[in-house]
This record gives structure tokens, sequence and C-alpha cells, in this order.
């Protein structure tokens, strides 16, 4: 029986933890008969989602596909824009040192504090969003693969000169092959910043989205919205955080295997 409970838990510890603490939630409210406007039971927030209530229509299926949309497109430029910016970076000495500096002034400003500025410049839409996602997440994408890219063994670089190969063979046959592991590292921070970026843009720019559901759903006091919002949100960074683990166990199985 102890067996079976280790299989059961091992294979899905995440829903199993997940499911655990939605109870816990649904019993700590009902046996404290805490009031919804403070803290909704889970199973109020959840009925939020599935049925239509008399007070108000949250158009769940059109603010969930354009938050989904938001931050699949935000991930996929941070991670095509990463790397590449990672390249740049790790090719010349001169690069990294004129780079780097930049990078880290970029990612010190508060994001809540330029959103505006962003406004802006881009007015409301999916770019400004996308923008403060990226700025949010560009960060550890770019250091983990230029970690990778860079963390080589001198003995196999010089062994690779010494048969005359290119810079341009050394990072495709060498150094990218090295950094994957960095690379998927980056990608699952990447994953659930995104979501955090695309939201705070909702907040600030959008009349869409899960962001503007609690913006709006906040200044009425409907607190199960709000918490309806946040589960799903929570449940994006988790999908888009697993996808990126499942990708890392078929790609490089060796080095899921030890990370999970």
């Amino acid at each position: 029986m102890r067996k079976i409970f280790n299989f059961i838990w091992v294979r899905n510890r995440t829903s199993l933890t997940l499911l655990g603490f939605l109870i816990l939630w649904q019993l700590v409210v009902t046996v404290f008969r805490i009031r919804e406007f403070i803290l909704p039971s889970p199973l109020s927030a959840i009925l939020h989602l599935f049925f239509r209530q008399p007070d108000a229509n949250y158009h769940w299926i059109k603010n969930i596909s354009a938050t989904l949309f938001e931050i699949l497109i935000g991930f996929t430029v941070t991670v095509l824009l990463g790397i590449m910016i990672a390249v740049i970076v790790s090719w010349s000495q001169l690069s990294r040192r004129f780079f780097i500096p930049l990078f880290i002034f970029v990612n010190s400003l508060p994001i809540v504090a330029i959103a505006p500025i962003i406004l802006l410049w881009l007015g409301y839409g999916i770019y400004t969003n996308v923008l403060i996602a990226f700025l949010v997440s560009f960060f550890p994408m770019v250091i983990n693969t230029t970690t990778g890219l860079n963390k080589v063994d001198e003995d196999l670089l010089d062994l690779v000169r010494y048969h005359r190969g290119s810079k341009w063979q050394v990072l495709i046959k060498i150094r990218f092959p090295n950094s994957l592991p960095y690379i998927f590292s980056g990608l699952k921070i990447c994953s659930t910043m995104c979501v955090v970026g695309v939201i705070v843009g909702e907040f600030v720019a959008s009349d869409k989205g899960l962001g503007y559901i609690i913006i709006n759903s906040q200044f009425t006091l409907d607190t199960p919205p709000i918490f309806a919002a946040l589960i799903v949100i929570a449940v994006m960074g988790l999908g888009l955080f697993g996808l990126v683990s499942l990708l890392e166990r078929i790609i490089i199985p060796w080095h899921g295997s030890v990370n999970g």
C-alpha cells in the first residue's frame, strides 16, 4: 500500500499539492466563517469561472484567451531574443563589457515605474504587454544562456582550434550543446516571469485579460472573480513550466533526470 501511495505521489505530486492547498483553503474559510469579500472559498471562485453570475458577466473565455496569447507571444519573443543577445554577448569580450552593465541597469528599473512610459509610447494592446513581459523575463534568459555558452572546457576549445575549427563551428557544435542545461534553467525562470510581466501589463495598459478582470473587480470589492483569475494565472504558469520541463526531459534526458 505504501509503495502504491509513493508511486501516486511521485507521479502526481504537483497536482496533489495543489489539490491539498485548495482543500485546506476551503476548510479554513468554512470553519472560521470568513466573509466572502475578505477571502472567498475556492469553490466560490471556481463557480465564477464556469457559471455566469447575476451581478456581472466577466467574459472568461475571451479574457483567458487574451492573457494566454500574450503569455505565449511574450515567452516566445523573450526566448528567441534572449538566446540571440546571449550569443552576441558571449561572442567577444568587448560586447560583454558593453551589454552586461546595460542589462543590469535595465533589470534594476522597477517595471511598475516604467510601465506607464511604455504605455505612452505604444498605447493599449498586446505590444505593450509583450514588451513588459520581455523586460521582466529577458535578464535571467540572457545570463543563464551566456553562462552556458562560456562555460566550456578550455582543453576542448584548444583541440578544436588545433584542427582549425571556425568560431561559428565552435558555437554550433560545442558551445550551444554545452549550454542546453543552462538554457533550460533560463526557460524555467522565464516561463513564470513572463506570466508576471503580462499581468503587470494588463494592470496598466489593457482593456481585456485576467489582469483587467482583477483591477475592475477590485473597484467593486467583488473578490471571488479576483481569486478565480489568480487560480487561472497560477495554472497557466504551472502549465508553461511543466511544458518546459517536459521538453528538457526529451532533449537532454541525462540532465532532466537529475533535476526533475
